[in-house]
């Protein structure tokens, strides 16, 4: 029996570049296309329908956006296992640390080739974030400020242990498992256990979104350079 199939929708409101990108992803060996969306409304229902396991989602759209279906979208106890990839231009950057807040995986390029995207949707199927450690700690030092919540955050950092909270700070400042290892004097294998551990006390999809708690809670602060 071959490799499962990974499950992709595709959300844009501009029906060319949904239809071109859909293309590309139904003929590619492995990857099959579930449905396309047109707005955020249609991406919310189309995922209860088909639980894709990766959504390729644009952010400017009618009706609802997609920051606001991404979120929308992992508020459904069903569909807590997919992966949604924002597809951005240039001058939406702004935009990304929101999505990643609201869920998502990451972000890429309008503008990407094809063996991007295609890589991209592998990525964060298999639980990684599309951007590295580094390049999400960039961006939300960028763009990202205290966001007010209703203390769930701070309840939730409170049951890591004092190593998990300085593993969560490291992730936070673009270190990888080996870097962090090293830093802590502990195995890969440790590192590696300890960030999953936190990822599970956190309910975070990726070290993405531990970027995002850390920033959130103030365990760290974006410094002005």
């Amino acid at each position: 029996m071959g490799a499962k199939l990974i499950r992709v929708a595709v959300v844009d409101d501009q029906i060319l570049v949904r239809s071109a990108v859909a293309e590309l992803v139904a003929h590619e060996p492995g990857l099959t296309v579930v449905g396309q969306a047109g707005n955020g409304v249609e991406a919310l229902q189309l995922a209860k329908e088909t639980g894709p396991d990766v959504i390729l989602m644009d952010i400017r759209m009618p009706l609802m956006d997609g920051i606001q279906a991404t979120s929308a979208i992992f508020r459904e106890p069903a569909l807590i296992e997919s992966r949604v990839i924002i597809l951005t231009t240039f001058e939406e950057d702004e935009y990304v640390a929101q999505a990643l807040r609201a869920g998502a995986s990451g972000f890429l390029g309008k503008g990407s080739d094809a063996s991007t995207l295609m890589s991209a949707i592998r990525t964060v199927h298999q639980g990684e974030s599309l951007l590295s450690p580094k390049a999400t700690s960039a961006l939300i030092k960028r763009w990202i400020s205290p966001a007010p919540h209703d203390g769930t955050l701070h309840e939730k950092l409170q049951t890591l242990t004092a190593r998990e909270r300085e593993v969560l700070a490291l992730v936070a400042r673009g270190l990888g498992n080996g870097e962090i290892a090293r830093f802590l004097h502990i195995s890969p294998h440790t590192a590696k256990t300890h960030v999953a551990r936190v990822m599970s006390k956190l309910g975070a999809h990726d070290r993405a979104q531990l970027v995002i708690v850390a920033y959130e809670t103030g365990l760290l602060r974006p410094q002005i350079e």
